[in-house]
């Protein structure tokens, strides 16, 4: 069966707009990777130059790791856990709290406490599902096979 040439300008097009949003996607990820180790960088630094470490300079060091590994991962695997900005955000809410420590009204402090055990939640649910149903690719196959353990895998 003979193709079309419409049908081959299309699927030419389609390729290198693929390859296209590739690449951009490639070099958003850099730069968010770049920008990222440096502000964490700027943050070691002035903590350096303070002399003293504060709960809210681990929590922000915290919060720039894992945009990092949020960052690694994408490269690397082509995909991302939910999870992960679940944890940026509760980081962050956490910071703020600490932060405002003495500056906020009750109600302040309760949601965002409140917020943070929200989003607690939501992840314990996210990995509940993702234990007991995983996730399919496009051929009806797990996504992300883990190997069985040593004991199951010499069962009979």
């Amino acid at each position: 069966m003979k193709e079309c040439p419409e049908q081959n300008l299309t699927e030419n097009i389609r390729r290198r707009f693929d390859r296209f949003i590739n690449v951009v996607e490639l070099a958003g990820l850099i730069l968010i990777g770049l920008a990222t180790a440096y502000a964490m960088a700027i943050e070691a630094w002035r903590v350096l130059m303070a002399g003293q470490v504060s709960l809210t300079d681990l929590l922000l060091m915290f919060l720039y790791l894992e945009v990092l590994a949020m960052d690694a991962r994408y490269l690397r695997l082509g995909q991302m856990p939910v999870r992960f900005p679940l944890y940026i955000a509760m980081a962050s809410l956490a910071r703020d709290l600490i932060l405002r420590a003495g500056d906020t009204a009750d109600q302040h402090v309760l949601l965002t406490t409140l917020g943070i055990a929200v989003l607690a939640v939501s992840v314990y649910i996210l990995r509940f599902g993702q234990h007991r149903y995983p996730a399919r690719d496009d051929d009806g196959r797990e996504e992300l096979r883990r190997p069985a353990p040593a004991s199951e895998s010499n069962a009979i």
